[in-house]
């Protein structure tokens, strides 16, 4: 009984003292308190004596659970411990908050259907940290600054800006939206090709991304015009961006598009510079066979630019200058919904003398470089003066006006300016040359995703270019004045739908509104000339495209009817198939097969060389299906594509026809040069690529085999080789990068083009007539001596700040400093003596850049 009761006594005060214990616990817990640490900092301030400096940004919105009855130590742990601030102990009495510059961030990305992204990338920008998502959607990278911007991005989906301090400290991870992307996605065969940035897609063009664009020879910034030619079948045999030959096709037949907008100029410094700015390029497609059949014209291929085309949720941009120009561009959010982009481009030509401008104003007023029997013409000129500027600019406004309708207008001025000068030695007389080139151009695009499988969209856009160019000779009073105008507008409605993950197809009209003004006026003999002309373009065109179940058949197959119209004679319609089928005959080697039938009606006629300089000669007409018909061209071509590991080798043999050309179109330099005669030509080849690339290292050597002829059955004989018949091109690059660190060098060798030499004496002049005129022997029967060229580059980049990275950059053209012969044609002057003027290739001409992006 006596223990019975002591027992229970026992038990009585463990149950008192266990009761005590747990409401002193809970008073205990009860008087922690949460609160902004703004407000804890007066009162912990005031108990402690001790003072804390801070930034009132830095500890916005920052909550802190405190017991006020702790101490100093216990609120410093609590304050590290629950925001990750760094408090750092100035005295005894002083300390200061700040926010750590690096952060430990994680995330967890999903699709507009809650689904996890697997594999999506996640990049610093600014930086060098990247990682992928996991197969659950997370993702974690350690030590990132907290002021950095992250891009989010994967394959079929919109690319995501988020900061870097919104995904710190949370427990679990944020959750991250990636919007789906509908739009017909090609299949990429080559991840890098040549070099990154570049890519080969299943349809047979080329995609090159200037934003991911690794270092080519002889550039230090990426140039679109000048980097398309580093594929095989592409290059310009005069060296500039305003004459690109893509199997062995003139300038004037590819179809250059920016923004979807029809280009009628490229170039800056008359074609040694390229007009667009890359840094707001998002795309550039290269196309030359098996186009879809929503392009017209365009007979030997097309390059199609866009720029950058999401409205992102934060700011970039970036600037930068070289010995030649200086640029700025940006794009900048203005709500959620709305962004603007901007860039702007001035050369500093007109007020700085500079190696690089040298090298190309010599390359441009070198008509004065004349040899003629028994002189040297370098003493003709006694005094030289240019005044040579040019400027770009660009804008865009992007808005949502909801998750499926997207609104794009775009502005676009380009302008070249040109005051040149020369003093002639024999009377101290001037002859003076004003040229001003522009293309400005403006559009706007609706893009609608009415559901998963229905895609539509409408543009419009107006293109204008125009060459003003005086000639004032003062010794014979002459003035000479010079206008080729083009103006263009265009409406197309266009239709994408989707039955199935295997089946795609599309469709839409087009309208195009052209018209052309030449305009001639000379004082003495007094003359005018003005003739425009007029064309309208009405195009229906459909489109099939079928992937097959592996992956293994990718295929497409269209049809455009085009019908033409002028207020002349020109009434014809034209019915052009497309076709572009590729076939994996295993993991690494595929088939592919392209064709398609084109039209054009724009032409460039050529002047002749010496007038305005030889500096820019060509002037747009439009075809009037009589005396100048429509071109016609018909394309097609197999290729082997092998890739494995590090090794990409590609062998395409191709043939192609273009009818409905003109001497006045090719830039003939002999006695055809004025007749006029109408023709076609033929050329046929192959194209050979072998690419081996690393991580690190990027090397190719690329080989092209064009025969090319024309036939013009007026002229005697009939068919005879082709002005840009190079039946041989070699290319040797080699791309090397070591962290920050990127090298390039290249070798460009191909054999001369032709050229038709005067009869040898005594019959090489006939004096027979007034005035005298040459006897030429057979059409390009003679060639040039070969084509050499070697270039280097290097660019260096580094980071200024958490969100500002730069680079500087240096490079060479001609590194061996060879004078190439780009083209030689014959004259007589006043005293009836044959002049030989050969267009000379740049000089060794280096380079250097600086740019920063932010």
């Amino acid at each position: 009984m006596r223990r019975t009761l002591r027992k229970s006594l026992h038990f009585l005060f463990f149950f008192l003292l266990c009761y005590q214990a747990e409401t002193l616990a809970q008073e205990s817990a009860s008087s922690v308190e949460s609160r902004d640490l703004t407000s804890w900092i007066p009162e912990v301030e005031r108990r402690f004596q001790v003072k804390f400096s801070y930034a009132d940004q830095d500890l916005e919105g920052i909550r802190v659970n405190w017991d006020p009855s702790g101490d100093l130590g216990a609120f410093l742990a609590e304050l590290k411990g629950q925001t990750g601030l760094s408090v750092e102990k100035l005295s005894d009495r002083y300390y200061s908050l700040s926010l750590p510059e690096t952060i430990d961030i994680c995330g967890r990305i999903l699709d507009n259907f809650r689904e996890t992204v697997t594999g999506a990338s996640i990049e610093v920008l600014g930086g060098n940290q990247a990682t992928v998502s996991s197969s659950n959607g997370e993702f974690n990278l350690g030590e990132v600054p907290r002021k950095a911007i992250l891009k989010i991005s994967h394959l079929g989906f919109k690319a995501l800006f988020v900061k870097a301090a919104e995904l710190s400290d949370n427990t679990p991870c944020r959750e991250l939206t990636l919007n789906v992307r509908y739009q017909e996605l090609q299949e990429v065969v080559v991840y890098k090709f040549l070099t990154t940035g570049l890519s080969k897609e299943a349809d047979g063009s080329i995609r090159m991304d200037p934003s991911e664009f690794g270092l080519l020879p002889g550039l230090t910034e990426p140039d679109v015009l000048q980097s398309i030619q580093a594929l095989p079948g592409i290059k310009s045999i005069d060296e500039t961006v305003s004459d690109i030959n893509i199997r062995g096709g003139t300038n004037d037949q590819n179809l250059l598009l920016w923004d979807g907008i029809k280009m009628y100029q490229s170039g800056h410094f008359f074609g040694l510079i390229s007009a667009f700015n890359p840094y707001l390029t998002e795309s550039v497609q290269v196309i030359k066979n098996g186009s879809s059949a929503l392009y017209g014209d365009g007979v030997s291929g097309i390059i199609s630019m866009h720029t950058f085309d999401q409205v992102e949720r934060t700011y970039f941009g970036g600037g930068g200058f070289n010995l030649i120009s200086a640029d700025v561009y940006s794009h900048i959010p203005i709500t959620d919904r709305l962004a603007f982009q901007f860039s702007a481009r001035r050369s500093v030509t007109d007020f700085l003398n500079t190696p690089p401008y040298s090298q190309f104003s010599d390359r441009a007023f070198q008509d004065t470089q004349i040899s003629s029997p028994g002189r040297d013409a370098s003493g003709r000129i006694s005094e030289r003066e240019e005044n040579f500027y040019f400027y770009d600019f660009t804008g865009k406004l992007l808005y949502d006006l909801g998750d499926r309708h997207r609104l794009r207008m775009n502005f676009l001025y380009i302008d070249n300016d040109l005051r040149y000068i020369e003093t002639l030695s024999a009377d101290d007389s001037q002859n003076r040359s004003l040229l001003d080139q522009t293309n400005i151009a403006f559009g706007g695009r609706l893009e609608s995703d009415w559901n998963a499988s229905l895609t539509t969209q409408i543009s419009a856009y107006h293109t204008e270019y125009e060459l003003d160019s005086d000639l004032f000779t003062e010794s014979s009073g002459q003035e000479l004045y010079q206008l080729n105008q083009v103006n263009e507008n265009a409406l197309k409605a266009h239709l994408y739908y989707r039955f199935n993950e295997l089946l795609h197809w599309q469709a839409g009209y087009q309208f195009l509104e052209t018209g052309v003004t030449n305009t001639t006026e000379v004082s003495q003999p007094p003359f005018q000339s003005r003739i425009k002309n007029l064309l309208y373009t009405h195009a229906l065109f459909a489109e099939w495209r079928y992937q097959g179940p592996e992956k293994r058949l990718l295929t497409r197959a269209g049809l455009r009817l085009s019908y033409l119209n002028n207020p002349g004679d020109l009434s014809e319609f034209y019915l052009e198939p497309r076709l572009s089928l590729h076939y994996k005959l295993s993991d690494y080697l595929a088939l592919e097969v392209l064709g398609e039938l084109k039209n054009q009606a724009t032409h460039q006629i050529v002047d002749l060389e010496q007038n305005f300089l030889g500096i820019e000669k060509r002037r747009w007409v439009l075809a009037d299906g009589e005396n100048l018909p429509v071109a016609r061209s018909r394309q097609a071509s197999l290729g082997l594509h092998f890739d494995r590991g590090f090794w990409l080798a590609s062998l395409e043999g191709f043939y192609k026809e273009v009818d409905g050309i003109s001497t006045d179109t090719q830039g003939f330099q002999n006695e055809d040069q004025f007749n006029g005669e109408l023709g076609s030509y033929r050329v046929h080849g192959v194209e050979a690529l072998l690419n081996y690339k690393t991580p690190s290292w990027s090397s190719w050597l690329s080989y092209a085999y064009n025969r090319n002829d024309y036939t013009f059955g007026a002229l005697q004989p009939a068919t005879f080789p082709n002005n840009l018949d190079i039946r041989h091109t070699v290319t040797l690059g080699l791309n090397y990068t070591y962290e920050q660190l990127n090298m390039g060098l290249g070798l460009n060798y191909r054999t001369g083009s032709p050229f038709t030499e005067p009869l040898p004496p005594p019959d090489a002049i006939d004096t027979s007539v007034f005035p005298a005129r040459i006897n030429y022997s057979q059409p390009n029967s003679s060639r040039l001596p070969e084509y050499f060229r070697m270039d280097a580059s290097m660019t260096y980049s580094f980071s200024v700040s958490e969100t500002v990275r730069a680079s500087v950059g240096a490079s060479v053209l001609n590194l061996t400093g060879r004078r190439n012969v780009l083209n030689t044609y014959y004259r007589l002057n006043d005293l009836d003596q044959i002049e030989r003027i050969e267009s000379i290739s740049l000089g060794l001409t280096p380079n250097a850049s600086f740019r920063i992006w932010f």
